[in-house]
């Protein structure tokens, strides 16, 4: 199956994002909520890549535990930072062999003590490029590629960042999957954007319900995700756990409730390898659009 294939269906396509744990505890408890959040139907899992390739092997290691448990499709994300092409296209050779049936191509942050981002000595400088190797060397590889709503925290402007994200759909991408947002009008702005842009393929909205307002706060700092003043100013009502917990599932339950009513192509969520928020949060819910 590729990878835009599972957005053409009524079906509201839904996936979930894990990251490489760090110790074998932390692998035994992503597998029990993998299976946990499989009893959601969701179309296909992705891992992250960490800072320089430092996951490598942790990364594959969960492509392949998560194939193995759910029998899904699973993507490997995969920067450019700190690799030459030559070891870009290996990552790529060992993650098929492994089993990951697509690439999440990213240019990747800069390096830690960095405020650019600068590529090694016969590296990539661009997604697009990571986008256009896979696409050459790779040809059965599905590949999403980022985009970002509030607009990538480097780019100077709206127009800009979306030409870049332009380029990497014109390189080969299969499908857009955003940055996470707390305003689904920042979302359907985006999209409409994209489509006057001329991109076609599947725009897939990114959703991270947060559990509590501090993890809100940095999360959004980080990634320059605006926290609606309803959701900031429910959240800080109370500091109690179960409250805050609440809060935030519910305010992703209903962003998804209004992308499924919209006709989003489908819904990424991060669920930073737990499965409780997520259960709660779509429990009960008909993924299907209109």
């Amino acid at each position: 199956m590729t990878l835009a294939s599972h957005y053409s269906s009524s079906r509201c396509a839904i996936s979930f994002e894990l990251f490489p744990p760090k110790t074998p505890a932390g692998m035994q408890a992503l597998v029990k909520n993998v299976k946990r959040l499989t009893e959601f139907g969701p179309s296909y899992f992705t891992c992250t890549y960490g800072a320089g390739g430092s996951t490598r092997g942790t990364t594959l290691d969960v492509v392949e535990q998560v194939k193995r448990v759910t029998g899904l499709p699973v993507a490997s994300h995969l920067t450019c930072v700190g690799s030459t092409v030559d070891q870009l296209a290996d990552y790529l050779v060992e993650a098929s062999q492994r089993g990951a049936e697509y690439i999440v191509a990213l240019r990747g942050d800069p390096p830690k003590g960095s405020d650019r981002f600068e590529a090694v000595e016969g590296g990539l400088r661009y997604a697009n490029e990571l986008v256009e190797l896979i696409r050459q060397r790779f040809a059965g590889l599905g590949i999403a590629v980022a985009g970002y709503p509030e607009v990538h925290q480097e780019a100077p402007d709206a127009k800009t960042d979306l030409d870049n994200l332009k380029r990497k759909v014109d390189a080969g991408a299969d499908i857009v999957v955003s940055q996470l947002f707390y305003n689904n009008d920042d979302f359907y702005r985006f999209r409409d954007a994209c489509v006057a842009a001329g991109i076609s393929i599947p725009i897939v909205p990114g959703i991270l319900p947060v559990t509590n307002y501090k993890q809100a706060e940095r999360i959004a700092a980080m990634c320059k995700a605006a926290i609606p003043a309803s959701l900031a100013n429910a959240m800080s009502e109370n500091d109690d756990e179960d409250y805050q917990f609440n809060v935030g599932v519910e305010h992703a339950r209903a962003q998804t409730v209004d992308l499924i009513e919209n006709n989003a192509a489908g819904i990424h969520y991060y669920v930073l390898n737990k499965s409780e928020a997520a259960a709660k949060m779509l429990d009960g819910l008909e993924l299907a659009t209109g």
